[in-house]
């Protein structure tokens, strides 16, 4: 099966910036949404802003992302990576949140993640993402 992996960055609005509440709605609906569209990825909230890959089949990953557009909890979605992958980074997770580790931080280097080139979008998810257990 093809395999497709976008990346995006948005602007988190309203509780979705602040309140774990929210955050924690948005990874169960996440999660059970993508198991059942065989979809994974890792998702990121840092200074208001959310970062998020998603990988799975080109048409599940497309209408994923038509839905992420209508979301009224984030806004100016910017695309930084949309390309078929040889395989996924982020097998282990329908989704889940990382967090901005130090080794992270190191990858962002003092850049905001607005200002992210797709390979180093890429590293700062796959660096935090290597700081989680992975699920039994």
């Amino acid at each position: 099966m093809p395999l497709h992996r976008a990346i995006y960055v948005s602007d988190a609005v309203g509780g979705a910036a602040t309140s774990l509440l929210v955050l924690a709605e948005i990874l169960g609906a996440s999660d059970r949404n993508n198991r059942r569209d065989g979809l994974t990825g890792v998702l990121m909230r840092h200074d208001d802003r959310f970062l998020q890959a998603i990988e799975g089949r080109r048409v599940d990953v497309d209408r994923l992302m038509d839905r992420l557009r209508l979301d009224p909890r984030h806004e100016n979605l910017r695309l930084l990576s949309d390309q078929n992958v040889a395989e996924r980074l982020f097998r282990e997770w329908p989704m889940t949140l990382v967090e901005m580790t130090p080794n992270a931080a190191r990858v962002l280097n003092g850049a905001g993640l607005d200002q992210l080139s797709p390979d180093r979008a890429e590293a700062l998810l796959t660096t935090a993402a290597s700081a989680l257990p992975i699920p039994a």
